[in-house]
């Protein structure tokens, strides 16, 4: 879906914050959040694409101004609410105060997923553009590279389709790439000789 967290290529958000001996939690309530989302995710067979598409829909000031593991514990509570473990009065009960979810979910249920795709249609070196397209439901295609063009240069496997598996039981596997981009055609900014590799699936793409 377009959304907030589709941030690639977006100015005015200043640089990465990185560490090279960053902890894997900062606070134990994030450690918490994290075993709280399998717990929740187990519980309710969540898929990984239902997982995402449950931070996707976060409300865009909450999911700019909130961290990377409370995006983890709003989707835990999202996705608990949904699938009826708790109320979200139970939840706003026992937080003692206002507990946001994230949105509605936009794209009807996938129930015909259609046949799995065993034959990748594209091969290391062949040039494809990444469909045009704008789904209301998850996708793994990047805004920032719809209607590129790029060069495939690896064949990954074939693997569940995200937009579908995020959005119902159905699901179909197929061809899996790994495209080089050139940044400077993403960007306009003049960065020649700066790739950038996005693994999309088959369906993502069409021989340009």
């Amino acid at each position: 879906m377009d959304g907030i967290h589709d941030l690639g290529g977006r100015q005015g958000f200043g640089t990465v914050g990185y560490s090279p001996a960053e902890p894997v939690f900062h606070h134990r309530w994030e450690a918490v959040a994290r075993a709280l989302l399998v717990v929740v995710a187990g519980a309710v067979k969540a898929s990984g694409g239902e997982f995402r598409h449950s931070i996707e829909r976060m409300e865009p000031g909450h999911y700019l101004t909130s961290s990377y593991y409370e995006h983890w514990l709003t989707a835990a509570a999202t996705l608990a609410v949904e699938h009826g473990l708790v109320t979200h009065s139970e939840l706003e009960e026992r937080a003692g105060g206002r507990f946001p979810l994230s949105g509605p979910v936009l794209a009807p249920p996938a129930v015909a997923a259609g046949p799995d795709v065993d034959t990748p249609r594209f091969g290391v070196g062949d040039r494809v553009r990444v469909r045009e397209w704008h789904p209301p439901g998850h996708t793994r295609s990047p805004g920032y590279v719809r209607g590129k063009t790029g060069t495939v240069i690896r064949v990954d496997g074939i693997h569940s389709v995200p937009d579908i598996e995020a959005h119902g039981a159905a699901r179909r596997r197929e061809p899996t790439y790994s495209v080089r981009f050139d940044a400077a055609d993403l960007w306009r900014d003049g960065q020649r000789g700066v790739w950038i590799h996005v693994d999309l699936w088959d369906s993502y793409l069409e021989r340009s």
